[in-house]
């Protein structure tokens, strides 16, 4: 079940730096939501707030409230790991576990949480983390060989796998696609759009093209210069914010202007 995401009055810090500033932003369970914008203006600080991976980051703490469901992830007594499971993770470089099997990989987070499977719930589970990853067919037959004996884009796919085996209601990826070629970078893109059909999804990307191609919404982060927070600027429908930004800044990024 995807879930509805309602961001208030978001203040991001590492320590007394104000990262990103006052991001308010709903986003709409079943959609895909792109985040552009020059390097270092927040982007992938303001996804892991989003699961609270941020706070990983010693002396990392945000203002403000992400609600998913009517639950605020920051209220008090939440516990965050199980904010990481309702909340996957894929990150911009694929990171299969490098001493487990394919098989393994996809059940980590699983055996992570201490759910404990039967051989043939395991079996199951894999497959079908696999085939909703689009990655079934090529290794149904070397599950137990490493996962780190994939092509790049096949691990990013496994990566995906890991991340929908907990069963999250959301799914957050950082620049998935910014290591692999373009015919993997296509794969994944359709693997996003089959996805959404159950999981609400945030991408962070520098691809202007990939933006436009897979996301339903776009919001365009900025930073007005070093030591400055970055800054959401505009929130809107993606083709509306390729063709028609109500806001000068946003149409010099999307038309390469700067950025």
């Amino acid at each position: 079940m995807s879930k509805r995401i309602e961001v208030n009055n978001l203040n991001i810090f590492y320590s007394d730096f104000l990262a990103v500033e006052d991001v308010s932003i709903s986003i709409e369970p079943r959609t895909v939501t792109a985040i552009i914008g020059p390097s270092g203006c927040g982007k992938s600080t303001f996804l892991r707030t989003l699961n609270r991976m941020h706070e990983v980051i010693p002396g990392a703490h945000v203002e403000g409230e992400v609600i998913i469901d009517g639950n605020n992830l920051y209220g008090e007594g939440v516990d965050p790991v199980l904010v990481r499971r309702q909340v996957g993770m894929v990150f911009q470089r694929a990171n299969p576990f490098p001493t487990m099997s394919i098989r393994a990989n996809v059940l980590a987070g699983v055996t992570l949480n201490n759910r404990k499977l039967s051989k043939s719930d395991g079996d199951s589970l894999v497959e079908h983390s696999l085939q909703r990853a689009n990655l079934w067919n090529e290794v149904k037959d070397r599950l137990d060989k490493p996962g780190m004996s994939l092509s790049g884009g096949q691990q990013q796919r496994l990566c995906i796998a890991r991340a929908i085996a907990v069963a999250p209601d959301v799914l957050l990826m950082d620049e998935p696609c910014s290591a692999l070629d373009p015919i993997s970078t296509l794969a994944i893109e359709d693997l996003i759009e089959e996805l959404k059909l159950d999981y609400t999804i945030v991408i962070v990307t520098h691809n202007m093209q990939q933006a436009s191609r897979v996301s339903d919404r776009t919001a365009f982060f900025n930073i007005a210069g070093t030591g400055k927070p970055g800054k959401l600027i505009e929130y809107n429908d993606t083709n509306t914010i390729f063709s028609k930004p109500s806001v000068q800044a946003t149409e010099d990024y999307v038309s390469g202007k700067f950025g």
